[in-house]
């Protein structure tokens, strides 16, 4: 297509708005990655820009296989080449995959001699894409570096991923940060309760403990982390074994030191909520020193004392 200037814009706004996290992925296949069909459609395109129109066709085609579910909501596949003009010599061609599922009704007003018409049509939002996928130019050999989104995930959550893309993310240090911290995370709330007496309050301080250690460093250390975090040698045998069965479950190699990803921290932490609930009448948000709460229990039942400096 031939777009003017304003209409280019527009466009570019709306397909790359929605790529805001840092997480990456790449495409794979279970025999050889030529048999992954968009990843083989767009190495053809990168090697030579001429059969751009073949192959996107041949996406859409397998796009529509993929999407056969009932429940998938039918739309617009726009596939756009970016290719990047600076004369950086990192500079890196993109290919984007888009798909519109949703439509919005609006009101299209128009003067008539001294009063107006109003009609009612439908159209896409701009305010962010439904489904996307930007594929970049390096990486060959492993798959390429793919950021991946989906925002409307009615109907068969999956497919976009994995039925259409067939793409897993990648073991970078946002993957390592990411899989650290729910390790951790799991094993605090699930596992250490099972072998060890500890309170909610407990349990608490070492979530607070372990995202503040992730936000304090630039470097995972499991050493460092075992010592500062966890402190007794118990309980860093418990959760070091309980790291090897987690990655064994779930297929996963969560390496013993990485440069920590700021992104995924922030992205993750909203995770580690230092809540305890008491019945249905109070909730304790806990967000540091754990010295400042006690535990007792008297005549009128269980309680929590709370020391503070003043009122904020």
């Amino acid at each position: 297509m031939k777009l003017e200037e304003g209409m280019a814009e527009l466009l570019e706004d709306y397909f790359l708005g929605s790529f805001k996290s840092e997480e990456t992925f790449h495409f794979y296949s279970d025999t050889y990655l030529v048999n992954n069909p968009v990843y083989s459609a767009v190495s053809e395109i990168f090697d030579d820009k001429s059969k751009f129109l073949w192959e996107s066709e041949n996406i859409a085609k397998h796009l529509f296989e993929a999407a056969e579910n009932p429940r998938v909501q039918s739309g617009e596949l726009f596939i756009v080449l970016f290719e990047d003009e600076s004369d950086r010599p990192d500079k890196v061609d993109k290919i984007g995959i888009f798909k519109t599922e949703k439509r919005e009704s609006f009101l299209k007003i128009n003067p008539a001699e001294e009063t107006f018409d109003i009609e009612k049509d439908q159209g896409i939002g701009l305010s962010k894409i439904d489904k996307a996928a930007l594929i970049y130019n390096n990486n060959k050999d492993t798959g390429y570096v793919l950021s991946v989104v989906d925002n409307n995930k009615n109907g068969d959550m999956y497919y976009w991923f994995e039925d259409f893309l067939k793409v897993k993310q990648r073991d970078d240090e946002y993957f390592h940060t990411q899989e650290a911290l729910m390790v951790y995370k799991d094993y605090i709330t699930k596992q250490l309760p099972q072998e060890f007496e500890v309170s909610k309050a407990d349990q608490a301080d070492f979530l607070n403990k372990s995202i503040n250690f992730f936000k304090e460093k630039e470097e995972f250390k499991l050493d460092e982390f075992a010592n500062e975090v966890l402190g007794d040698e118990h309980v860093i045998e418990s959760f070091v074994n309980f790291k090897t069965d987690y990655e064994q479950d779930m297929q996963v190699n969560i390496a013993e030191e990485f440069p920590i990803s700021e992104a995924a921290v922030k992205k993750t932490q909203r995770h580690f909520k230092s809540i305890i609930k008491l019945d249905k009448n109070f909730h304790i948000y806990i967000h540091g020193d754990r010295q400042k709460i006690e535990m007792g229990e008297d005549d009128k039942g269980k309680y929590y004392r709370l020391y503070f400096e003043k009122e904020v």
